[in-house]
């Protein structure tokens, strides 16, 4: 009986320690702990998970705020150029000249750019030089489009995900291959689309812009919906709606109604709000208003 008590306090102390962990705490990352363990390593794992982040970019940690050239290196080269640290130059250590623009004058800054850009590849180059949104320092990359530019149709939805984010292209993971499928139900794919979002940087968690980073973005998409010059627009969830449309309602309700677009040369654009492909994966049940929204669309184009 005797040779029993120590396991079973060891039990009791082991339990209590379990209970008193601090969630907020990455639980690879406390001072009293050695080496890591499996299962340790497992639980920073769901601790990351739990905190947004749901791919990795390397073998390697690293400071994306601090030498956004060497993101761009890494992501050139490949996984070979992380066989040696990343060197970040004397440069990116020194305060910066100027601080970067903020709110209204970000926004006057987007919109004296947007104008200035005569096609869509200087639209393209203008976004990826432009240093106005805080989103383009947390995101992987600028996505900018995907289908072909001068197609009847632009289908304009909100932000990237994680998949987009990787990959350079909107909708291009579960939502986007839903999409793909109720394209193909009234005839269309990518080559008789053009395909983009308000917002070209991926969110961190995928969250939802914030409005003021969507008004810094608009003059950029609005510009992009210009050149593009489709016959019809479709605007891809709430955010999409509100912010190209002016729509108050919700989603649901403003569904399946036409509105006009008023395109800065003058030129109307007539304009349809649809339910967003990752809403319908999370509500199914809606899937029944989608399909007569893509029907109205269909019989639009005829």
């Amino acid at each position: 009986m005797d040779s029993a008590l120590p396991v079973v306090r060891r039990k009791r102390k082991r339990r209590r320690g379990r209970a008193n962990a601090d969630p907020f705490v990455n639980p690879i990352d406390s001072p009293n702990d050695s080496a890591p363990t499996p299962e340790r390593a497992a639980g920073a794992l769901l601790w990351w998970a739990a905190a947004g982040v749901n791919f990795t970019l390397g073998e390697r940690p690293f400071d994306h705020f601090a030498a956004p050239e060497a993101v761009s290196s890494r992501l050139r080269d490949g996984p070979a150029a992380e066989s040696a640290p990343p060197s970040r130059p004397a440069a990116a250590f020194a305060p910066r000249a100027s601080a970067p623009l903020l709110g209204a004058p970000a926004q006057a800054a987007a919109a004296e750019l947007a104008a200035a850009a005569r096609d869509l590849p200087a639209l393209r180059a203008t976004l990826e030089s432009f240093e106005g949104c805080g989103l383009k320092k947390t995101a992987t990359q600028l996505v900018f489009s995907d289908g072909v530019p001068g197609s009847r149709v632009m289908l304009v939805g909100e932000g990237p995900g994680g998949d987009e984010d990787r990959i350079g292209r909107p909708f291009v993971g579960r939502a986007g291959q839903l999409l793909d499928r109720m394209l193909q139900a009234i005839g269309l794919d990518r080559s008789q689309v053009y395909i983009a979002n308000v917002v070209p940087w991926r969110p961190p968690g995928n969250r939802t812009p914030t409005p003021e980073e969507t008004q810094i973005c608009l003059p950029f998409i609005k510009r992009q919906i210009e050149l593009a010059a489709p016959q019809f627009l479709v605007c891809l969830g709430a955010l999409s709606a509100q912010t190209l449309l002016g729509v108050k309602s919700g989603i649901t309700r403003a569904r399946g109604s036409w509105y006009p677009y008023m395109c800065g040369d003058g030129r109307e654009i007539r304009a349809i709000a649809m339910l967003h492909p990752a809403y319908l994966l999370r509500s199914p049940s809606q899937k029944r208003a989608a399909w007569a929204d893509m029907r109205a669309l269909s019989a639009a184009l005829r």
